[in-house]
Formats: C-alpha cells, structure tokens, sequence
C-alpha cells in the first residue's frame, strides 16, 4: 500500500516538548492510522493495538486535527496493563482509583500541556512546588478516604459511553455510525468539591470543571459496572484536585478503559470526533473509511481519479482534500444522490476540483484507459435493494476495468457478499492470494481474502470459469482489508491493472 504522502509539516508548538498521545480508529483502521501518524506529524513509540494507536509527537492541536483515519485523539495519562480482577469489589475500586489518581505531579505536567494546545497561558504552567506538595498531601488523604467510600451513597459524576453489564460490551467510540452511545448521570454529588487540607491556591490554579467517561470490558466489566468505576474515579480526583463536576460542559472530560489488554487514562483534546468533517454537509460513507480507500489508490500530482458510484460524494471529498493536485470525477445514476454530492462539493469549496455526471456505471460515456485510479464504494445489497449483487458485479468490474489506465490502480469497499464473490473472481482469473497487506511493515494481521464463511464463491464454480478468466485477467490483487461500519463488516479491495484488458 501506497503510505500517505510526506508533506511540509507544520510548526509545531513553541518549544513544545513531545507529548504522549492515543487515537481511537474504527476496527480495521488501525494500520491506516498507524502509518499516518508516523508520515503527518513524525511520531515516535508508536504501538498499535485493537481499536487504538499510542504515539509520541511534538504536535500542535491543528495538526492532531487533521488526522483523517482516527476517530478522537487524546493525551495519554496512564497506559497501564489489565487490572488484577478479584472478588473484592473494594480493592478493585481502590486499585482504580490509584491508577488515575496518584504522581500528582504528572498530573499537572498533563494539564500544563493540555492547557497549552488549547492555548491557555498562566495559572497551570506556573504551580508552586507548595502547590505541589499540597496536592501530594491531598492524595495521601485520598487514599485514605477510599477505604471509607464503600459506604458512601453518592450521586454519578460519569457521562457514561457504554454501561456494560455482566460482560456486555459496546464499544461506543469504535462504531462507525458515528454516534456514541452514552447515559448521562445527573444526579449531584453529595460530595464537597474541596477538602478541609486543601491549598486554595492549588485549587485556584487548577480550578476546572470535570466529568468522567467510562468504558470496560472483559473481566473487569462481570464485577464493576461502568458507571460504579465513573463515580469512584470522579470523587477521588474533586477531592484532591479540588475540581468541580459538570456533565453538561466541562472544561475536560477524564477518559477511562479497562479491559482485559491495557488500562488506558487519557485526556480528549476536541469535543467533536475528528471523523465528524465541518467540509461535508451530508454524509455518506464513514469518513474515515473514504480516506483509507484514498490512500490506497496511490493519487499523485495531475492524476485521473474516477468514483463512478460516488454517491454523495465522500471518497472525491477526502481524496480532493488530502491530494488537492488530482483532477476528481464522479458518476452515479442517481438525481438524488448527484444533487446531496454537488451540495458537499459546494461546501468543501471544491468545485474547481471535482466533476459530477449521471451515468450508470455500467456504460460510463468515458474512454478506455482514461483514468489512474477508480475508487468506488460498491452500493450493498440490504441497503440499495439490489436482489442480485453477484450477478452485477462482473458487470461493474469490466466497465472499471475499460477506463482504467495500465499500471492504474481500483479500489473498492465491497460487503461480505460480494467480498466472497470478488476472491472467487481472483482465483477463478489466476491472480494471486490477496491475503498479505501490500503493507509488509504494517505489523497488523492481514484481513483474509477467503470466503467469510467457509464456503467457496458460488462465482468460482463450474461454468463461470473461463468467462471471468477472460474478463479480468489483467487485474491484479494487492491486498484485502476488513474494515467495520458499525452494524456490518466490509472489505477494501485493492488491484492493479498490469495489462490491457482483454490481453
């Protein structure tokens, strides 16, 4: 796979230290964002796991923002292991609430930095020694205090993402509809929201208001519900920050996931995901997913790309944005759908940048061998009505195939159906195993290219031989990734036209 583009980047932050950061990704796009954070902002210590990345850069908030694979960016405060589950809820609870709570002095480096990306000056970068120890000392009543919160009847300071129960899980930030699925506690705490020990000075300079979002999964989710961790979490850090909670609009949300791989703290720097585009007025495919397909089709300066079913127009949107030196087309045999497309484009303010036409995208009034990528979100089934997608496909793919240059390269996003359908089409035309990631280096598991399953594609079987040989031979596989859309999984696809077709 093609790695997005190095560009000039950006200053950085006035002698900005490299801050530890994570980024949330849809499942399957973890690689993408892997390589972009490496080529974007040139981080460091990377390590990539199931729907997160963890790096270190020297970046500033506007480059963080314009990462296009990742849905929110965070400052790391804590990346620890899987907490010891046990049967004494208490510990638990007390081991937690360690986890978030204690180096007191890390907290404040976290909040300098965090107050500085959101460019505040003054009261954090400036905390006393004093105010130091006070918030020490504070930590060391804290710890105190907890044996005694047991008993404590106190009212939710948790904005909760998932409220998981006896292993239940919903992964709210991974879904790829883009809504997350929360439950606001709003019921005040009973709670002061100063000690009797406290320095007024150090809760002065670190006066914020607060809410705690929760996620946990695994073990851990079978003896403490989200929102019991979110309250424990949430009292501890009024008590020795001196913080005040507020679920509506907080000055920060404190983010927490347990599982049974890491216990991760971090801060979100944006309110909104990144994936949510203020250049797209009507969405259509996620995103994230229409940058991942982008960046495979290897767009250079002055090429040709085609999205001959584009829908609203989000793969030209993100394409056009990040490789603005290419000339965009886009076709569908839709009014409605042309008409939402040309109301992104006149959003985005790329007009100049991308043409629409209505056609069908089974007889494209384009010539052969005319463009150097086709990307195309193949419409599913369940969605569009279409009775019979294994019959259209082959179909669509000769069209594509027809305008696409030599050496050009097709993307598609394809359901598990048609996904099974298109490796019988590969095998059946001699082309080899499009198991392995074009990306050798990745360091993530491939998506495999077999059937989902078990069974073998009913288009690879008897008679369609010869027919689909024929037809497309001269595309060749470079690599499958399985990607989710929240409700259901698709495939990209990637393939490189190596000779004439019919050849």
């Amino acid at each position: 796979e093609e790695a997005p583009p190095h560009r000039p980047r950006p200053t950085k932050m006035a002698a900005a230290e490299p801050a530890r950061f994570f980024c949330t990704a849809g499942r399957g796009l973890e690689p993408f964002l892997e390589r972009e954070v490496r080529a974007r902002l040139g981080a460091t210590e990377v390590d990539c796991v199931s729907g997160k990345v963890f790096f270190r850069a020297a970046a500033g908030p506007g480059e963080l923002r314009n990462l296009r694979s990742g849905e929110r960016v965070f400052l790391l405060l804590k990346k620890h292991g899987p907490l010891s589950v046990s049967g004494n809820r208490g510990k638990m609870l007390h081991e937690i609430k360690s986890l978030v709570t204690e180096e007191p002095k890390y907290w404040l480096d976290i909040i300098s930095i965090w107050r500085k990306l959101h460019g505040h000056e003054g009261k954090t970068d400036d905390v006393s020694q004093g105010n130091l120890l006070a918030l020490k000392r504070n930590s060391e009543e804290t710890n105190t205090a907890n044996k005694r919160q047991k008993t404590e009847h106190a009212g939710g300071i948790v904005s909760e993402e998932c409220q998981v129960e006896a292993g239940v899980t919903c992964v709210a930030l991974e879904r790829m509809s883009g809504q997350e699925c929360s439950t606001e506690s709003k019921t005040s705490s009973e709670v002061p929201s100063k000690g009797s020990g406290e320095n007024p000075t150090a809760n002065e300079q670190l006066s914020f208001s607060f809410r705690v979002s929760c996620r946990c999964s695994g073990a851990i989710a079978k003896i403490l519900t989200s929102q019991e961790i979110g309250r424990a979490i949430g009292i501890a850090l009024m008590r020795q920050c001196g913080w005040r909670a507020d679920l509506r609009d907080p000055d920060l949300e404190v983010f927490v996931h347990l599982n049974d791989i890491h216990s991760v703290v971090g801060i979100p720097l944006f309110r909104l995901p990144l994936a949510n585009r203020e250049y797209i007025k009507t969405a259509g495919l996620r995103s994230t997913v229409a940058w991942a397909m982008a960046s495979l089709a290897g767009i250079s300066a002055g090429a040709r790309v085609l999205d001959p079913m584009c829908g609203l127009g989000t793969i030209l949107l993100e394409a056009a944005k990040e490789w603005p030196e290419a000339c965009y087309w886009g076709a569908d045999i839709s009014d409605l759908q042309l008409e939402g497309a040309d109301g992104n484009i006149r959003t985005a303010g790329l007009m100049d940048k991308i043409e629409l036409l209505r056609a069908s995208v089974k007889a494209l009034p384009l010539p052969s061998e005319s463009f150097d990528s086709v990307i195309s979100d193949i419409p599913f089934g369940n969605k569009f009505k279409t009775t019979s997608d294994a019959q259209l496909l082959p179909d669509i793919l000769q069209e594509m195939e027809r305008v696409l240059c030599v050496g050009g390269t097709l993307v598609l996003l394809l359901s598990q159906e048609l996904h099974r359908c298109m490796d019988g089409l590969t095998k059946c035309a001699g082309g080899a195993s499009a198991e392995a990631s074009a990306d050798g280096d990745s360091g993530a598991a491939p998506a495999p290219a077999t059937c989902v399953d078990g069974n073998s594609s009913s288009l690879a079987q008897g008679g369609e031989k010869s027919v689909l040989s024929r037809h497309f031979g001269s595309l060749v596989p470079e690599g499958v990734h399985a990607v989710s859309l929240g409700k259901t999984d698709a495939f990209i696809h990637k393939y490189r036209k190596v000779s004439a077709a019919g050849s």
